[in-house]
């Protein structure tokens, strides 16, 4: 399949295409012409967006995003050309000579890539969310002509939720910048689902649904990857009526843009999720209730039954509704099953179900469009591998033409790394022969602590690229849930992009830091050895520090005693590198984290005293201390250019033109970053300013205060009253804060805690007498009865990987059970329902009283904790 290409028609079209929304959306002309402008402009669309017709068109587009990232002057003694002839894949030249630089391309993808590759290999600059830097002070560096091609025909970029945890409120500045970033990096297939909504409201609207009955299918603007996908409905919705409005006419302008560069944007197609007010219009259309992520059915999504003649329909009016307003398309996204359960029972049910599922997915997008591709997301592949057999992959795929479904294989670092199941391009033998793109998901909802797997990322694409069983590879890509973070990992996975091969990983770094920062010193090399063997040389998959997670004793941010000395080593290159905004942005986050990561050690020593029934003013210091650690940390990133509160407010703000419209949208973004909903809580993990002060630090004090009063903390009630309030405290930012992190860390690491009591409990659980099964564990405590009363058993995970699972407890006198508590708990990194309440009747003197509790270790057998009894007698 050659990749498609579109010229700079889209430069002239999305003028038009916004005058016509804007005669639509004001009724100044009347349905019919309407309907013929939208028909002309979609032919219009057909004819100028030819593939291969950049023309003298990718010259003026480079040169605006280059001038747009890094200034004018950046252009200064280089001329940008097109590339002569036609090569199969993007690929770009560079040459320089005598202080001149020369850079041509294929398109203006590659025009614009070959100019930064140039900039990065010769460490002279970069351009990231964090900033910009480039060295012009002593011209462009001697370097012979060189030629460069990517092996793959796609470059591929975003998840369906990084819409909900990103960009769920970008403005149109916002959207341009990361566009130029993407054109710099090499991108050409980005997921494009911008408006989706306002599609399907025409469609139920031409059903017969009522404005009540859609409200209740959408969520808020934060949470409509998840509505999208089936996942949830409702949930913090509806949204105001002018939201679709104003969707509509900023996807015009990001489809604009891509298409001019040459993009082939992924839009959204109907995967089967439909309001229920559909079963008013149609009685005997089927429908199964999704559940997911612990929402009750007030939320549940409806998946129409693949064998509903509607289906095809729907889908159908979807596809050319969307084409009708937007243009033509090719790859449409259609995920059905994204973490669900399918509703049937046994595997040959759910392989015809899946068959027939993928035939009429398809078919209603190819009605729509006759060339149209099904693209489908790839997570549940490795996340559901139990229900995601390869037999079942087959008979999804067994209906569809293998050049017209296309597998984002999402997150092939979680199937090797985190779940240990290998590549899925092997298990499922190149993916039934269908087109597929390789992709990892370095992140997962926003978080900002670092993390990766450095080694893993210079070599995972090359291994796709070269693998027996890759069948019909045609890209490479990340599909990070949230972005704005971690920015050495997508430097380097867009890298890999124009190779062949691994990447030699210390030459890269050495490459990487020059462009970054502007040098490389030898404590800098110390820095990312030591960074290696820690944070970046492992996957956590969720890094959340103790804080950020509701009664969670043990953070899983990387604490490694080499983190903490890679981040002293690279702060000790300040007086050399402290001029670069980026190594400023860098000093500001490692900081933060080294400062959170100690703070994070004086709530767990707290939490541990609390659970002991220890309470002394040396405790309540160590407490305090965390506190004024976090207080300097968030005061820290009040200077980072992204670790900000009000800046993602701000975004959603922007988007209402009322009060209240604008609290409304502030309150959608500031509960996904941390209520979220159902079941899932403190999931976004941000570290930023605004966010510590304002809300973990006046949560982790009340918390404390409930507990010290004996009373059970209502987190929700807490929170809600934050969510729906609006700005930051006020806080003024440090004079110099590159010389202040190097301040607060030398004085974090040499901060002594206070003496404390010895906090044990002679009652414990050891790794090896836990394992997966449920058995029933005993232990001598009749030292803690002496009379009638009451005691509770409090159980706390103290190390291991895996976390201990409590079904009931018994108190037994004499080896006679005497009371009983059961219900489930669980203790590990969080715990949650772990106390056991156990009535004593009556008191024997002499008897032996022992305690008794059903248990398990998930996953495995290395479980330690202690079993902490108090007594009310």
């Amino acid at each position: 399949m050659k990749m498609a290409h579109t010229n700079s028609c889209s430069k002239i079209l999305t003028p038009v295409r916004a005058y016509i929304f804007w005669l639509c959306h004001n009724r100044r002309i009347s349905h019919m012409s309407i309907q013929f402008l939208r028909i002309s402009l979609v032919l219009c669309s057909a004819l100028l967006c030819a593939p291969h017709a950049f023309g003298a068109q990718s010259v003026p587009l480079a040169r605006g995003i280059i001038e747009r990232r890094f200034g004018k002057a950046a252009l200064r003694n280089v001329e940008l050309q097109e590339l002569a002839g036609k090569p199969q894949f993007d690929t770009f030249e560079y040459q320089a000579h005598n202080g001149q630089l020369t850079v041509r391309g294929s398109s203006p993808i590659a025009l614009s890539s070959g100019f930064y590759q140039f900039i990065r290999r010769n460490g002279l600059g970069m351009t990231t969310w964090a900033g910009t830097r480039l060295d012009r002070t002593k011209g462009w560096p001697e370097t012979p002509l060189t030629r460069v091609s990517t092996p793959y025909n796609f470059r591929y970029y975003f998840n369906v939720v990084t819409y909900g945890y990103t960009m769920s409120y970008w403005t149109w500045e916002r959207w341009q910048q990361e566009i130029d970033w993407m054109a710099l990096h090499g991108i050409n297939m980005p997921l494009a689902l911008v408006g989706t909504e306002a599609i399907g409201e025409r469609v139920w609207k031409q059903l017969g649904l009522t404005q009540a009955e859609i409200d209740a299918h959408f969520t808020g603007p934060a949470y409509l990857p998840w509505q999208r996908m089936g996942n949830i409905n409702r949930h913090n919705g509806p949204y105001p009526t002018s939201w679709n409005g104003d969707q509509v006419a900023l996807q015009h302008k990001i489809l604009g843009q891509m298409r001019a560069l040459g993009m082939q944007p992924i839009v959204p197609g109907f995967a089967g999720f439909v309001p229920q007010g559909l079963t008013r219009i149609y009685p005997d259309a089927k429908i199964h209730g999704t559940s997911w992520g612990g929402f009750g059915k007030a939320d549940s999504a409806y998946l129409l039954d693949a064998h509903s003649p509607q289906f095809a329909n729907i889908g159908k009016m979807f596809v050319q509704e969307w084409e009708k307003e937007f243009g033509k398309a090719t790859y449409f996204l259609a995920d059905s099953f994204n973490e669900m359960n399918l509703p049937t029972t046994s595997a040959e049910e759910k392989n015809l179900l899946l068959a027939d599922y993928g035939d009429v997915i398809y078919q209603s997008i190819k009605a729509g469009d006759p060339d149209a591709v099904w693209v489908i997301q790839g997570w549940m592949l490795g996340f559901q591998r139990n229900i995601w057999t390869k037999d079942a992959l087959y008979a999804l795929a067994s209906k569809v033409p293998d050049d017209k479904m296309l597998f984002l294989d999402l997150a092939a670092d979680y199937s090797t790394i985190t779940w240990r199941q290998g590549h899925n391009w092997d298990f499922y033998s190149g993916f039934a022969g269908k087109t597929w793109i390789y992709s990892v998901i370095p992140n997962m909802g926003g978080k900002t602590a670092w993390t990766g797997n450095l080694d893993y990322y210079a070599k995972g694409t090359s291994e796709a690229l070269n693998s027996a069983n890759k069948g019909q590879l045609l890209g490479s890509g990340f599909a990070p849930e949230g972005i704005e973070n971690n920015e050495a990992l997508y430097e380097l996975l867009s890298d890999a992009w124009w190779r062949n091969e691994a990447i030699n990983l210390d030459d890269w770094l050495a490459t990487y830091s020059r462009a970054r920062y502007g040098d490389y010193p030898p404590a800098m090399k110390t820095a990312w050895e030591l960074m290696r063997q820690s944070a970046y040389g492992t996957f956590t998959d969720h890094p959340l520090f103790n804080w950020q997670n509701r009664a969670q004793m043990r953070g899983s941010v990387n604490s490694d005693a080499r983190f903490f000395q890679a981040v002293e080593a690279f702060l000790s290159c300040a007086p050399e590198l402290k001029d670069s905004p980026l190594y400023r942005a860098d000093a500001i986050e490692l900081a933060s984290i080294y400062l959170s990561l100690k703070a994070e050690e004086n709530f767990r020593l707290a939490r541990e005293a609390q659970q002991h029934n220890i309470d002394s003013p040396a405790v309540q210091q160590v407490f305090d201390h965390g506190v004024q650690l976090l207080s300097e940390t968030d005061r820290l990133l009040s200077s980072h250019p992204v670790d900000r509160l009000e800046r993602w407010t701000n975004f959603a703000r922007a988007h209402g033109t009322t009060k209240a419209q604008k609290d409304y949208y502030e309150s959608d973004a500031r509960r996904i970053i941390t209520q979220w909903g159902g079941g899932i809580r403190d999931y976004s993990g941000r570290m930023w300013s605004g966010l510590i002060r304002d809300f973990y630090i006046p949560r982790l004090q009340a918390e404390r205060q409930a507990l010290l009063a004996n009373k059970q903390f209502n987190f929700d009630q807490w929170e809600t009253p934050w969510i729906m309030a609006s700005g930051t405290s006020p806080l003024a930012p440090y004079a110099n804060p590159v010389q202040t992190a190097q301040s607060l860390v030398q004085a974090a690491k040499n901060w002594k805690a206070p003496s404390l009591p010895e906090m044990t409990s002679p009652f414990k659980w050891k790794s090896g007498q836990v394992n997966e099964t449920w058995s029933e564990q005993e232990w001598d405590i009749t030292a803690k009865i002496t009379r009638v009363g009451t005691i509770k058993a409090a159980f706390f995970y103290m190390s291991g990987r895996h976390r201990l699972d409590i079904s009931w407890v018994d108190l037994r006198e004499n080896g006679k059970a005497i009371a009983r508590d059961e219900h489930a708990g669980t203790t590990g990194t969080a715990n949650q329902d772990n106390a056991y309440v156990l009535k004593i009747p009556a008191f024997t003197a002499g008897a032996k009283y022992t305690l008794h509790a059903r248990v398990r270790a998930d996953g495995g057998s290395d479980s330690n904790g202690d079993v902490v009894i108090s007594t009310e007698l």
